[in-house]
């Protein structure tokens, strides 16, 4: 995700498979929560987490879900609740009297477990869910919530559905898909997504993944996608409106698909043109597109940022159509939102503590290719970066400690330590172990943990086994301390003084905000 530029000065500046040892990180994040699952039916019915640091009540503890089907139906009005029904389809990792869906905005109208009817009620932001009789662990169970999905916002509350001129996206990333649908909302589960949107025959709905039917039936047209590789909830995207869905081949026949404005058409096609050229330009960098379709969506919005949802970006419109920026800056912010495809999407963070990893690897391929393009070299924005590091980590905290949100704050926990600063870690670690290495544990990063989840731990563990050389004291310093340590190979560069000013948690006036 990166903040959307809001001034004209330019200044340098993330089929299911999970491996054994996915499953047993999972579980360690897992067991102290677990323990709360076998909860009497008489007691009362709690909010649980799966203990994450930054968002302790987000995900639910118990089972590990397979798979979405996600039903919603627009009446051609954007202010008013959407039908939804969501169907998910689960393993149970132990016995289970309750299941704990994270959803917080909807009106739920019923809900069945294993096709039968079980009673409900809201806990903090958890539905709740009794079935007639408890889950044995190990067992697949189906949870059917039909429900309202509510496109107004919730409170002081950003994302979920975003409103755009014609119609509905959605922009879930961090912690909001549980205010569009019921889910188990951290990333560290993800699952396959089948997506159905109905709407009036004037309107177009494209969702994640590929096509798989439209039928149209009086007056109306259901829309159906599903995902070819596993996804997290905040990735999950739905655009409805009087749109255009252009066709173009990628790399090695890959279908790339940009979903636009009808009469914006022509005046975005120029932008649009080059995705192809930049996703054989990522390739070139770390290997094979990791998805089965790739595209640009841009809404007629003010979001204040993009959003890499996974095969299809989120884009504002005046990004591209508002002069004030060069072509190389504008094109290195798509290449941002491309690079998480892999960063961030393909491989997604196990904790949102990990972060840096998505957001400090699209910073990364961002500035190379804008240094490809015309812009700042890569070493003079890191340079400035260094000077801005010790006042980002006072703000924000070091790059894989990252402070927790403020309530209410849109920015959320996506603040310049994440993005400059982790690109400066990455920086530090190429100039540490040398290009030729960092290269391999690039490459090597993104092939071993395509469709998983990954920790810090894990790329340190990578590091080290390429390089041939011990980087804990490295890695400490660079992503966990408070200050910012020398840069290897520029003892000149020297970090600027903090300033009151300098303290409060903004992001950097680099790109629009992608994540």
């Amino acid at each position: 995700m990166l903040l959307t530029p809001r001034f004209s000065t330019l200044c340098p500046r993330a089929p299911h498979r999970r491996t054994a040892a996915s499953r047993r990180l999972k579980s360690a994040l897992l067991a102290s929560a677990v323990s709360v699952c076998l909860v009497a039916a008489s007691a009362p019915a709690a909010p649980l987490g799966v203990g994450d640091r930054l968002f302790p009540y987000l995900g639910n503890p118990g089972y590990d879900v397979a798979a979405y089907d996600l039903s919603f139906t627009y009446s051609g009005s954007n202010s008013k609740p959407l039908q939804a029904v969501t169907t998910i389809d689960a393993w149970t990792t132990t016995a289970l009297e309750r299941i704990n869906l994270d959803f917080a905005h909807g009106k739920v109208d019923s809900v069945e477990v294993d096709g039968r009817p079980a009673t409900f009620e809201s806990a903090g932001d958890d539905l709740v869910v009794t079935p007639t009789a408890p889950l044995a662990p190990g067992s697949r169970t189906r949870v059917t919530v039909r429900h309202t999905s509510d496109p107004a916002s919730a409170g002081d509350r950003d994302g979920g559905w975003v409103r755009t001129a014609d119609g509905l996206a959605m922009a879930n990333q961090a912690d909001v898909a549980h205010l569009v649908f019921p889910c188990n909302d951290h990333p560290s589960d993800k699952a396959m997504f089948t997506i159905r949107i109905t709407a009036p025959d004037d309107y177009t709905a494209v969702a994640n993944g590929l096509p798989a039917g439209a039928d149209r039936a009086g007056g109306t047209t259901t829309w159906t996608y599903r995902t070819q590789h596993p996804m997290a909830t905040e990735l999950a995207q739905v655009s409805i409106g009087r749109s255009t869905v252009l066709h173009r081949d990628g790399p090695h026949g890959l279908p790339v698909r940009d979903v636009v404005p009808t009469k914006d058409r022509a005046a975005l096609e120029p932008w649009l043109k080059a995705t192809p050229d930049q996703i054989a330009w990522m390739e070139n960098k770390v290997g094979p597109y990791p998805f089965e379709t790739y595209g640009v969506l841009v809404a007629e919005a003010d979001t204040g940022f993009e959003l890499e949802t996974q095969t299809l970006s989120l884009f504002e419109k005046d990004l591209f159509t508002k002069p004030g920026y060069p072509k190389w800056y504008l094109e290195s912010i798509m290449v941002h939102e491309l690079s998480h495809q892999w960063f961030g999407d393909s491989v997604s963070p196990r904790t949102w503590s990990d972060l840096w990893l998505n957001e400090g690897h699209a910073t990364w391929y961002e500035a190379l290719y804008a240094q490809d393009k015309g812009g700042p070299t890569l070493e003079k924005r890191m340079k400035t970066a260094y000077g801005a590091s010790d006042r980002w980590r006072a703000a924000g905290g070091p790059p894989a400690l990252p402070k927790a949100p403020d309530p209410g704050e849109k920015i959320s926990i996506f603040r310049p330590n994440v993005y400059d600063g982790a690109a400066l870690a990455l920086y530090a670690l190429r100039q540490e172990i040398g290009e030729k290495a960092f290269e391999q544990v690039e490459r090597d990063w993104v092939r071993d943990h395509k469709d998983s989840t990954a920790t810090t731990a894990d790329f340190r563990k990578l590091a080290e086994e390429v390089s041939g050389r011990g980087l804990g004291d490295f890695f400490q310093a660079w992503l966990y301390g408070e200050k910012t340590p020398p840069m290897p190979g520029h003892p000149d560069w020297k970090p600027a003084a903090a300033t009151e000013k300098g303290t409060k948690a903004s992001r950097a006036p680099k790109t629009p905000k992608t994540s």
